[in-house]
């Protein structure tokens, strides 16, 4: 029987970093850190869930042993933004001395959210403790460090999971669940997970939750998500002009099997790359689809915003 009671993201998280998957050129020059004993401050950068925190985990527990959890400090920067957490929390962590090794880690994720003020006052604290402490700062969009701290940290550039990498966690944690998925279903995970490693987890684990044996549907239900031959059907029919009926189904979608609006247009956006369509129709549908999604995004109703689109484009028609 699968195991609820943890989080899967947790329970099946590398706890070395020859563990890790899909990260080999960073593991490696890790790992190099730490047989020599020592690491700079450092920056990793990349979308979410491809491994920047296991890999400062990995890292700490490799380097302390036993003694990780006294010589780490985990913070995010979300939720912590202002100057004061670096005045107060992250100074105070730095000043004290490591305990059984020559230097402390402070991991800060989602440094990219903190304010201008912070992180000069990050770089000078940086500064005054390096010989007690190293930094790992973590982040989503790097230009969003300021250039000081970027150049007081080795950079290294995160990329999404690959397909196979994504399809061998999943596979690896269906067989330690003892869950049943077909290959339908794994192909549905993969595609959902758009690299996301952490995603991917998450959706397998909402999915068994209801049933040990998992298949394509049930993956596409937890998720929300709507299935890319219903959204390909909508496409298809506004583009043959028949607005009511387009509507009627994307209705279907949002209220009844509970599909949000973002969701359905990502999709969309999919299927419009790969529709059988000049480029100069491709182009239309994509610049009305950009407009739609902006407006939304800016608060305007969906219902009224996703009617406008598919009437945009069952007017377009497929010429």
């Amino acid at each position: 029987m699968a195991d609820y009671t943890q989080i899967w993201t947790e329970k099946y998280r590398p706890n070395i970093l020859s563990e890790m998957i899909n990260q080999k050129p960073i593991v490696e020059r890790l790992s190099a850190f730490v047989k020599a004993g020592s690491i700079p401050h450092m920056l990793f950068a990349g979308p979410p869930g491809v491994g920047k925190t296991t890999a400062a985990l990995c890292l700490t527990k490799e380097f302390f042993g036993d003694n990780w959890k006294q010589n780490y400090l985990e913070t995010n920067a979300s939720d912590e933004r202002g100057i004061d957490v670096v005045r107060n929390k992250i100074k105070d962590f730095a000043r004290t001395q490591p305990l059984g090794g020559a230097f402390k880690i402070i991991f800060l994720d989602e440094a990219d959210a903190l304010t201008k003020d912070a992180q000069q006052a990050l770089r000078r604290t940086m500064e005054k403790y390096s010989k007690t402490c190293r930094f790992i700062l973590s982040c989503n969009y790097p230009s969003k460090i300021i250039e000081p701290i970027q150049s007081r940290t080795v950079v290294f550039r995160f990329r999404s999971f690959e397909n196979k990498d994504i399809a061998e966690l999943v596979t690896k944690i269906a067989k330690g669940e003892k869950l049943e998925l077909d290959k339908e279903a794994l192909d549905g995970l993969v595609e959902m997970a758009e690299g996301d490693a952490r995603a991917a987890v998450n959706l397998i684990q909402s999915s068994a939750a209801q049933n040990s044996k998992l298949n394509r549907t049930k993956i596409y239900e937890a998720a929300a998500r709507a299935r890319p031959e219903e959204v390909k059907t909508i496409l298809d029919t506004a583009i043959k002009g028949n607005f009511q009926e387009s509507r009627k189904m994307t209705q279907d979608l949002i209220v009844n099997k509970g599909v949000s609006a973002d969701l359905f247009l990502k999709e969309l956006h999919r299927k419009i790359l790969v529709a059988e369509l000049n480029n100069k129709r491709k182009a239309e549908l994509l610049n009305a689809l950009a407009e739609f999604e902006f407006r939304i995004l800016e608060g305007a109703n969906e219902f009224i915003q996703l009617d406008a689109l598919l009437a945009r484009i069952s007017v377009m028609g497929d010429d």
